[in-house]
């Protein structure tokens, strides 16, 4: 059974960074496209950020271009989302998901698109 535990998440001040994990069990992490989303309540889950399984392609939501960054250590079965200059418009619980399904070139950029998703992290940006 696939896994994922986010961690990371924390109360922060507007203009700081953050770095979420999303640690993989139970399925060849290299063979998993990762995205990470977010959620408010009363909001649908937002798309953030999608790395493919070789790494060889990302995409972002356009709010989140420039100051977010998404990365994977295969070796680690980690995936990570270092999140720079934070705004209190980023507040959200912030989820990874994976699917084994894609191939290396495709980014996938909705939630009815992933199998597997971690229980979240809460992020909260102060102003």
């Amino acid at each position: 059974q696939v896994q994922l535990v986010e961690s990371g998440g924390a109360l922060v001040q507007a203009g700081g960074s953050l770095r979420l994990s999303c640690a993989v069990s139970g399925h060849t992490f290299s063979g998993l496209t990762m995205g990470w989303f977010r959620q408010v309540p009363g909001k649908n889950r937002e798309f953030v950020a999608v790395i493919t399984w070789n790494g060889g392609f990302t995409h972002y939501t356009d709010s989140v271009k420039g100051r977010f960054t998404i990365s994977r250590d295969n070796a680690k079965n980690t995936v990570y989302l270092q999140m720079n200059s934070l705004k209190p418009e980023d507040t959200a619980v912030y989820y990874c998901a994976a699917d084994f399904r894609y191939g290396a070139s495709m980014v996938v950029t909705t939630s009815s698109g992933y199998l597997y998703w971690g229980q979240g992290t809460q992020v909260t940006v102060s102003s």
